[in-house]
């Protein structure tokens, strides 16, 4: 049986929460320091909370410790990564090797310590080769999340390579158009390194675009901004391609995105599985079935919708090949869900409009557009009546035949601030006659195969009470039995099933007994819980030797693209070949070209002038560069043996 994960982003407890009740089989959760997401961190309190709500259900928590650390910081780094395995997390994401080799030289100092630790490799580590990932299993990394850019032939050539290796890949979110950890960009312009948690986003800034002439090539445009990712129609493919973990991005999302997001996931992965299962048993795929990797049951109050939660229109991006449609020049905010068209505008003393379209609007809703000079704009309504909607102030630019997207449906963030799911674990009861004494065993409950669970869930609990006085009742104990053993409100449990030895339908038990009984059994199988997944250490450096082909040349060209900012780092580097490793651009500060991004991402392919794949001859002079308002300018190359643009800077 192999466990399928869902992973969900938690910014804080609550959202961590909601993740868990909505579907999730995992939460990815930052900690106070050392996260990828600065403003994303968590006291270890909540974080220890976290842990306690989710193991419960079977679910494992990750924290971010994954940013590079400096050798000032490396001590509390290492204490902070001791906390929380201390706490009860189930494994740490990390980016840099430093401090993988510190906590090594811990274990090994102090034998018994961290016995539990696992490491999983951020995406920050660049993991987009298999090579690259048998280094990093050299390193002790059980998991590596893998580049968002590979396609669904590059994650399964991987497993194939490395097929012990667990392989995490983002499905739902934002993109980073820059290979993830090897974008300089925000720390050369603002001094604010992406790779210490404080990107400032230049991706999402508008650029032109000039030749070597300093000809304008194409109008104005957010030229690295890009579409978010969807891949919930690849999630059967991902799954067949070597992916057990599927991870949604958003540890700045809010609690109703969390919901909406993990909620859709989870509905859909469980129809995956069911149907990839029902085919195995009919000998119509191969013999492995497939489980989810948490146990319970989500009943939701709603309806998932992703086109409702924040997004900039979604995009499979790489995942089947290289296709034009991942970029949103237009604008790099969330414009919302299509609700139709503008149809008819009345002025005068109450300024209104109608839309064409079938969607309903309340009042309150948040509407934008794109004008004739492809700005977004957007506006309120005051009040709706039917398809007539009147805004708070009427837009100057708003004509018949503009399309309409709804940014802030109030509808919807009612109905998910409320409670939207249910998360329970069906159990079933056997009551059992040990002569003097009744015994109750509860265990988990087979699930049925629309639930996407075929395997009894490993959880167990039981209790036992002596009989004061074996008295004979005066009529059948059977229904009352039943009734008192199911009483599980105020649990995380549900009866599906409650099974009695027949000679005990003619003994008298108080029903505050069997009360008893039943909590006693219930809190047993907290007792029960840590036992059943165990974390198992990593060490795989002994038996390995990995070559130089985990880098590519710009490594070579550029050394401050190992990201080592620690002398740990530069060591852990120098004794497996890689001697020339530089400080990380962030301490460098050095002049001359530098290497701000690699990208998948090809303007000139997304503008159809692709040298490879027949594109329109250019008119322009290479090379190519991005200017922002202000001057500054950012030189494109275009590597086409790797399919890969690069933006650099000559800039100090």
């Amino acid at each position: 049986m192999r466990k399928i994960e869902l992973l969900a982003p938690a910014r804080n407890l609550a959202c961590g929460i909601a993740a868990i009740d909505h579907g999730a089989d995992a939460v990815y959760i930052g900690a106070a320091n050392f996260g990828a997401r600065h403003a994303a961190g968590n006291s270890m309190e909540d974080i220890a909370a976290l842990c306690r709500y989710a193991h419960q259900y079977g679910v494992k928590i990750y924290a971010t410790v994954n940013t590079v650390v400096y050798d000032s910081e490396l001590d509390d780094a290492a204490e902070l990564v001791k906390s929380l395995v201390e706490n009860g997390v189930d494994a740490i994401i990390v980016q840099d090797m430093g401090l993988i080799d510190k906590l090594r030289q811990t274990k090994m100092s102090e034998p018994g310590m961290l016995q539990k630790l696992v490491w999983h490799a951020s995406t920050q580590t660049d993991n987009r080769t298999k090579e690259k990932v048998r280094w990093l299993k050299s390193m002790g990394v059980s998991r590596v999340v893998l580049a968002r850019e590979l396609s669904l032939n590059e994650i399964a050539e991987i497993h194939a390579a490395e097929p012990d290796m667990e392989l995490e890949a983002f499905v739902h979110g934002a993109l980073c158009v820059s290979y993830s950890g090897q974008c300089y960009a925000s720390q050369h312009c603002f001094s604010r390194s992406a790779n210490r948690g404080a990107c400032a986003q230049l991706c999402r800034m508008k650029y032109s675009l000039v030749d070597a002439d300093g000809m304008s090539v194409a109008d104005d445009a957010y030229y690295l901004s890009l579409k978010d990712q969807c891949q919930i129609d690849n999630l059967e493919a991902m799954i067949d391609a070597g992916v057990c973990s599927l991870k949604i991005e958003g540890r700045l999302k809010d609690e109703a995105y969390v919901k909406n997001v993990v909620a859709a996931y989870s509905l859909r992965l469980n129809k995956v599985i069911a149907s990839h299962n029902a085919a195995v048993e009919k000998g119509k795929a191969h013999a492995e079935m497939y489980c989810r990797g948490s146990w319970g049951r989500v009943e939701l109050n709603f309806t998932p919708d992703l086109r409702r939660s924040f997004n900039r229109g979604y995009t499979t991006y790489f995942a089947n090949g290289r296709n034009d449609d991942i970029a949103s020049f237009l604008t790099p905010k969330a414009i919302g869900e299509y609700v139709g068209k503008v149809k008819e505008i009345r002025h005068g003393r109450q300024p209104s409009f109608n839309v064409a379209g079938t969607a309903p609007f309340v009042n309150g809703d948040g509407l934008c557009y794109l004008n004739r000079d492809k700005e977004l704009k957007g506006f309120r309504v005051n009040r709706a009546e039917g398809n007539r909607l009147f805004p708070h102030v009427m837009p100057d630019d708003l004509t018949p035949g503009t399309s309409l997207y709804r940014s802030q449906d109030m509808a919807f963030d009612k109905m998910m601030a409320g409670k939207t799911a249910e998360r329970l674990i069906p159990v079933n009861m056997h009551l059992a006659d040990c002569g003097n004494a009744i015994r109750l065993t509860i265990q988990g409950a087979e699930m049925a195969a629309d639930d996407a669970v075929l395997a009894a869930a490993p959880l167990h609990g039981e209790s036992e009470v002596m009989l004061a006085e074996r008295s004979a009742a005066q009529k059948p104990q059977h229904d009352n039995m039943v009734r008192q053993l199911s009483k599980l409100g105020g649990t995380i449990y549900v009866c599906d099933n409650i099974t009695i030895d027949d000679s005990l339908n003619e003994v008298f038990v108080p029903s505050s007994v069997l009360a008893d009984l039943r909590r006693r059994a219930v809190e047993s199988i907290a007792e029960r819980i840590e036992d059943v997944a165990v974390k198992v250490s990593a060490d795989n450096d002994a038996d390995m030797n990995p070559s130089d082909e985990a880098f590519n040349e710009y490594y070579r060209k550029y050394p401050y693209l190992y990201n080592a900012t620690n002398e740990c780092a530069r060591r852990v580097y120098a004794e497996r070949g890689q001697a020339a490793v530089g400080f990380e651009h962030d301490a460098e500060g050095a002049a001359g070209e530098k290497l701000l991004m690699q990208c998948k991402h090809c303007i000139r392919y997304s503008l159809g002038y692709c040298v490879k794949n027949g594109g329109r001859k250019p008119f322009w002079r290479e090379p190519l560069s991005l200017r922002l308002a202000d001057g500054r300018t950012f030189t494109l190359q275009f590597d086409c043996k790797k399919c890969q643009m690069n933006v650099l800077t000559s800039e100090k």
